[in-house]
């Protein structure tokens, strides 16, 4: 018997170069698949087709030496070639004189269980006499059943490798091959995959839609090894094994049974190997009775081992991409859990609210029960507690720990500062029966290197605390601890804050004869600094008002030195100079000339001068590398106010070019800060085009107060109402209807 056949072809593996070698060879196995066509000749003579003489491919086409003989009619000869109809097509050649050809003729020789499908292109030709008589009938065929088996091969390989590149799921990959080659096979073969495990150390099925189920259970897990019959030794050789009699093979020896049982005799095993060598299963085909393999079935295993190699691979890269995206999902949740948490503990007011928030983020989502408690006045008091249900709830709020009890987690972790994990319930008396606790998670809050208050998070049924929970849970009460800190400031820090920006900003709005002006100023936050956005409207000589609106880079005490700046030196100088340009420029030097103590941040700016007419407001205005302004026109169209110009305290000249527009009554005049435009929703910004439709969208005939209004609410909803990342300022002028001459 042959266990490793001497064939052209991968026979060890862990190089590239194998892989690349057995892609070389591939027209080799192609050609051992599809063989070489053979031609067929047959004289016959007489009504009868009386054999006269054949060549040599006759004969063995039609049975080999048995059924080598002349002188016999054809239907005697080859009496299955009756009912298929060729006697008949014979006769009618011989009896019309005329030739007659047929392409891809399916014949069937043999019978029974020996019966052999195969395709030929035959062409009848009678054989005449002197006086152009038939006297018989020349056949001459040519056999195309390996053309026929060619394309139905390439057509089943064709579907395997589009399921393939369109992903289907690997065992329908594996199946639809092995029940393609079953198909496809001339004689019965019984066609299994095993896949190799991610050590390599055992094989796992794959497919075998034609071996018996007890079969494919008992070999499901075999280890890899020499000696463990055709699979198993084959994927530890990194070669074919070809096993042709299971009976007599030591290979078998475990497995001979299993194999007598099944009714498999033979098995042929081909290693499925990744491009760099590794082991990714192996390719079997078993037979009913021994059996050696010819080239052709050799060549077949390797065409289908590649192809079940890159269906495995591409399932292997698949599955760690889901592995990997899994991660990261678990990664993103981690931090969204924080961050959510972070926000809802940094927005509270004090701390006692923050407190009652970290319970309520950790449960569920961290144990089912929380409690948080903090020490006051040398006593431990409970201020938070979160569980299923109401009565549990109140059930475990009840609970007081003591704070000097050595026998109590609350206070051991308070006075150790380190957290305490357990999976059984806390010592120390509580409602643990009542509420099924299992298990308890102690982690202390830390303030300046002193814990002045515990999160306990309690476990019931099965639920128990892995190192991830304690690492989250940790993470958050360190940011809890922060949160409770800095809450206890905020109220101070948000009222002095709140002060200084009032002062930065219009007390009331002025009455603009033959306008309506509207202002809005939305700090990032919760205002616990001062905002770089600002706006003014103030009159000038000669029935001219002047505006503007601007944003100073950066936050705190230093936008506010900025803010003053700007407003201070536009409210002094505008009365003193012709227009907006040279308004402008004397805010630059200003700001150039500041000193480094008083901030260097650069600032942005819209500032005009409107003069009320009879027919609504005449509009001079420049833009220093600020948010282009809008223009709402009467029919309801808005056009972007571009004039060019830089940011401000940069450079010294910041090339400006005025622009003039004319506000007929009815029509507005938005400026805006970029914490509009910039407003997030995830990853995504509001944008320019949807401040264009929101400011097109205001009602007809708007007050300037109702274009704001949708701009808010465009914003509003498209946040969700969360915070939002930067101040929003927005300034609106909206000519009128001019008053009646007196």
């Amino acid at each position: 018997m042959t266990r490793v056949p001497g064939h052209p072809g991968p026979q060890h593996a862990g190089t590239a170069g194998t892989r690349i070698a057995g892609a070389m060879d591939a027209n080799q196995d192609l050609r051992a698949l599809f063989g070489e066509s053979s031609a067929v000749f047959a004289s016959l003579a007489g009504p009868a087709h009386m054999l006269e003489a054949a060549n040599a491919a006759f004969f063995t086409t039609i049975g080999g030496p048995e059924r080598t003989r002349t002188g016999i009619p054809l239907g005697q000869l080859v009496p299955e070639l009756v009912d298929q109809g060729f006697i008949a097509l014979l006769d009618r050649v011989y009896r019309t004189g005329k030739p007659h050809t047929i392409r891809e003729a399916r014949v069937l020789l043999g019978a029974g269980a020996a019966a052999r499908e195969a395709f030929f292109d035959f062409t009848y030709e009678p054989r005449l006499d002197a006086g152009g008589n038939a006297v018989g009938v020349r056949l001459i065929g040519v056999e195309t059943t390996q053309v026929k088996h060619a394309q139905r091969l390439t057509a089943e390989h064709r579907v395997l490798l589009e399921q393939i590149a369109r992903q289907a799921p690997l065992p329908d990959v594996l199946d639809g091959m092995a029940r393609a080659i079953e198909e496809l096979a001339p004689e019965e073969v019984l066609v299994s995959v095993l896949l190799a495990d991610a050590d390599g150390r055992h094989l796992r099925h794959g497919a075998a839609p034609s071996l018996p189920d007890f079969y494919n259970q008992a070999i499901d897990g075999i280890a890899t090894g020499e000696g463990v019959g055709s699979c198993g030794t084959a994927a530890h050789r990194r070669q074919p094994v070809i096993v042709t009699d299971i009976t007599a093979d030591p290979f078998w020896d475990d497995f001979r049974d299993l194999a007598e049982k099944a009714g498999v005799a033979a098995c042929w095993s081909t290693p499925i190997l990744a491009r760099d060598g590794s082991l990714l299963g192996t390719f079997a085909m078993y037979h009913r009775t021994p059996r050696a393999p010819q080239e052709a079935d050799l060549a077949l295993a390797r065409v289908f081992a590649d192809t079940a190699a890159l269906g495995i691979e591409r399932h292997q890269a698949e599955q760690a991409r889901k592995a990997a995206e899994a991660r990261e999902k678990a990664a993103r949740d981690d931090l969204a859990f924080l961050l959510n948490a972070s926000t809802a503990l940094s927005t509270c007011l004090d701390a006692a609210e923050a407190l009652k928030r970290l319970a309520e983020a950790c449960a569920p989502t961290l144990a089912p029960l929380c409690a948080v408690d903090i020490v006051e006045g040398g006593r431990v008091h409970r201020v938070a507690a979160a569980a299923p249900t109401p009565a549990q709830r109140d059930l475990l709020a009840a609970h007081i720990p003591v704070y000097d009890a050595a026998d109590d987690a609350v206070a051991r972790v308070l006075a150790s500062g380190t957290s305490e994990v357990a999976r059984r319930t806390p010592t120390g008396p509580g409602p643990w029966h009542d509420l099924d606790v299992t298990g308890y998670l102690c982690v202390p809050l830390v303030d300046r290197g002193a814990a002045f208050a515990t999160l306990t998070l309690l476990s019931t049924g099965r639920h128990t605390f892995d190192g991830h929970t304690v690492a989250l849970a940790e993470e958050l009460a360190r940011r809890a601890a922060a949160a409770a800190h800095n809450a206890r400031q905020y109220t101070h820090r948000a009222a002095l804050a709140r002060d200084l920006q009032a002062g930065l900003l219009l007390p009331g709005l002025p009455d603009v004869p033959g306008a309506d002006v509207a202002t809005y100023y939305h700090p990032a936050g919760e205002g616990l600094e001062v905002g770089g956005d600002f706006y003014d409207v103030f009159p000038l000589d000669d029935g001219r008002w002047a505006f503007l609106l601007g944003d100073v880079c950066g936050r705190g005490a230093m936008a506010a030195t900025t803010t003053a700046l700007v407003r201070h030196t536009a409210r002094a100088v505008a009365p003193l100079l012709p227009g907006p340009v040279d308004v402008v420029q004397a805010i630059n030097r200003a700001l150039i000339n500041r000193p480094g103590s008083h901030g260097t941040g650069f600032v942005t700016l819209v500032h005009g001068q409107l003069t009320p007419t009879s027919t609504g407001l005449d509009i001079e205005l420049v833009r220093a590398g600020h948010t282009l302004p809008l223009h709402l026109d009467i029919h309801h169209t808005v056009h972007p106010v571009d004039a060019p110009g830089l940011l401000l305290g940069v450079a010294p000249d910041p090339h400006l070019t005025p622009r003039h527009l004319h506000l007929h009554p009815d029509e507005s005049l938005v400026l805006y800060t970029d914490g509009i435009t910039e407003a997030r929703r995830d990853d995504e910004l509001f944008g320019d085009q949807r401040l264009t439709d929101a400011v097109a969208g205001a009602p007809v005939r708007p007050a300037a107060q109702r274009v704001i209004d949708t701009v808010t609410q465009a914003v509003h909803a498209f946040t969700g109402g969360h915070d939002i990342d930067d101040d929003q300022a927005i300034l609106v002028l909206t000519a009128t209807d001019p008053e009646p001459e007196a």
